[in-house]
């Protein structure tokens, strides 16, 4: 399948979709190309943050703006537009300097960011603002789902206590450490989690919090069988 079938939009001006997929050391060893990619990803850049920024206003009509503000950073964050890059494929269709291949720069993440980022600009440029939108909702998917999966990555313990907080209230959460071990310079940590007396996760870390961070996401990424008859 082509890249236009993948990203379900066809090139009026398929020079346009050729740029975007121009990395830098592309066209320093080959001059006669007229432009790298890094215009379109300026563009694609404010493009698509405006697009996820109507998107979030609408999905979310009682947030304030400081949450609304962190949920579009997750969502432009390098490591999920990489993703989304991976996706579609884009590692695969890139246009890239012999010397930056050797040195691993198709799967770079920066590289791939950059690609779906010029890709959403030179959308575009060739049919206007709703069709960028089409493109990115189409990769982004149910955009809450992605927020609850990183949200649970990135801070499971907060996202614990959204879920018990509402149920039983600011203190029914405890961390438990029941076990230190190593020398001081290299310390390991065990944790267990309780909820309301019950223990729902455990986890081990070189630090208290990280030991801590890795029973909440225990509890979370098991909450239906784990802890359906506690909260």
């Amino acid at each position: 399948m082509s890249l236009e079938k993948r990203i379900g939009h066809s090139f009026t001006n398929k020079a346009l979709l050729r740029e975007s997929l121009v990395h830098p050391s592309y066209q320093a060893e080959n001059p006669e190309e007229p432009a790298h990619n890094q215009r379109l990803e300026f563009l694609g850049d404010a493009v698509l943050h405006l697009i996820l920024a109507e998107e979030l206003y609408n999905l979310f009509p009682d947030e304030r703006e400081g949450v609304l503000s962190r949920n579009r950073s997750i969502l432009a964050r390098g490591s999920f537009l990489c993703g989304r890059a991976l996706d579609l494929g884009l590692d695969r269709e890139i246009l890239i300097g012999g010397g930056e291949e050797e040195q691993g720069g198709r799967k770079r993440e920066s590289t791939l960011e950059d690609a779906f980022e010029s890709l959403v600009g030179a959308v575009y440029l060739d049919a206007g603002f709703e069709a960028a939108r089409r493109l990115v909702l189409r990769c982004f998917g149910d955009l809450r789902t992605h927020l609850d999966n990183e949200e649970t990555i990135t801070n499971p313990k907060g996202r614990l206590q959204e879920k018990v907080q509402p149920v039983h209230g600011n203190e029914a959460i405890a961390y438990e450490i029941t076990a230190e071990e190593g020398p001081a310079h290299n310390r390991r940590f065990h944790v267990r989690l309780l909820i309301k007396g019950k223990e729902v996760g455990t986890g081990s870390g070189v630090s208290k919090k990280e030991a801590e961070e890795k029973a909440a996401a225990a509890a979370l990424a098991d909450w239906t069988n784990r802890t359906k008859g506690v909260l």
